[in-house]
């Protein structure tokens, strides 16, 4: 299996272009409508089940938020919010988001262990891949793959998208069978100590 992982990474990374098409100072002038819940620029999320977009990569941004306008990806918060805006606005969103800093988090101490060696080794007893090799040791995603930024990222949000990954309740874009497989093999400990360490990772 983490063979087949392996092909569809290289694969998508091959042909996968990114969208470098957006304008950040256009995007800036419609994400204050973001603010409210995702915090000023991005950065910094309300509630600790939202994610902090910034520095997350354009184009993972770009493909989610027209997966979320589009319906395939269903997220009840986001209603409504993506409504009249065309395919320029959407990559000048996800151009001016991509753009601000992460903050970084603090990873629980008594998770960190678990979330590291999980994380950087995978699971040979479960035959669970590595999540550096798609998202990088550092956190830092893959701009022409999609795959995003997980450094910073807020562990609640980490931890709702991997249990939904797992449930099947996320399953919209060409990445999500590779995150749905992945998801499937970790247990409620694996994701709380993995959510824990990718908050704190730089």
């Amino acid at each position: 299996m983490n063979k087949l992982i392996a092909g569809l990474v290289i694969g998508l990374s091959l042909a996968v272009t990114a969208h470098a098409d957006g304008d950040p100072q256009a995007g800036k002038k419609m994400a204050g409508v973001c603010a409210g819940c995702h915090g000023q620029n991005g950065a910094e999320p309300v509630q600790p089940a939202y994610p902090k977009l910034s520095g997350l990569g354009e184009n993972y941004l770009y493909k989610q938020l027209k997966l979320i306008q589009s319906g395939d990806r269903q997220v009840m918060e986001m209603t409504g919010i993506l409504d009249g805006m065309n395919d320029q606005d959407l990559q000048d969103l996800a151009a001016y988001f991509d753009q601000q800093q992460m903050p970084i988090g603090k990873a629980d101490p008594e998770l960190v262990d678990r979330g590291r060696k999980l994380y950087r080794g995978g699971d040979l007893s479960k035959d669970l891949a590595a999540c550096a090799g798609c998202h990088n040791p550092q956190g830092q995603g893959n701009e022409p793959a999609a795959f995003p930024r997980l450094s910073g990222q807020t562990p609640g949000y980490v931890e709702a998208q991997l249990k939904a990954y797992r449930d099947g309740e996320r399953d919209a874009g060409g990445n999500a069978q590779i995150m749905m497989d992945i998801a499937s093999r970790l247990s409620d400990e694996d994701i709380k100590a993995l959510a824990a360490y990718v908050s704190g990772l730089h």
